[in-house]
């Protein structure tokens, strides 16, 4: 590899420590092998403290049958899925931290899981993008709210 192949995975691996979305990549055993700074900063624990451990372990309030059944499919047929929080308000229970959407105790969340493939083409481990879209969630219940309201206001002005 020359210094600039270096120098890009070098700029590629701190752009995706920073980025804003939650990226972790768990082997077959769900081993956390990455952990981002916005899973440090929203979990408050650190890679070096994650790295190398169970993620049952770890996190034990996640839910583990629903998680193992999500992910099966992408080792065993190496196709994404995805899970929103329509369906799931969150993975991980994170407090909200957004000062425009404070009215939320947590972070809503949507969450892709991607296989990620040896050089034979096997799959032998998925990354999880967690994205934070509690703005989204908290305007949609906020409206979804509101149209409640007003069919109630309208049944009672009849």
């Amino acid at each position: 590899m020359s210094e600039i192949d270096v120098k890009d995975i070098q700029r590629l691996l701190g752009m995706l420590r920073a980025i804003d979305v939650g990226l972790i990549v768990l082997d077959e055993d769900f081993t956390i092998k990455v952990w981002n700074d916005f899973m440090t900063n929203h979990s408050g624990i650190r890679g070096e403290h994650v790295i190398g451990t169970n993620l049952f372990d770890r996190f034990n309030d996640l839910p583990e049958s629903w998680l193992r059944n999500k992910t099966r499919s992408v080792f065993q047929l190496n196709n994404s899925a995805f899970t929103t929080w329509e369906q799931r308000p969150y993975l991980f229970k994170f407090k909200n931290y957004r000062p425009i959407t404070g009215t939320a105790d947590f972070m809503y969340q949507n969450i892709t899981f991607l296989p990620l493939s040896s050089a034979d083409g096997t799959v032998d481990h998925i990354g999880m993008i967690v994205y934070d879209v509690t703005d989204v969630a908290v305007g949609r219940l906020a409206l979804e709210q509101a149209n409640k309201e007003l069919k109630e206001l309208r049944k009672s002005a009849h």
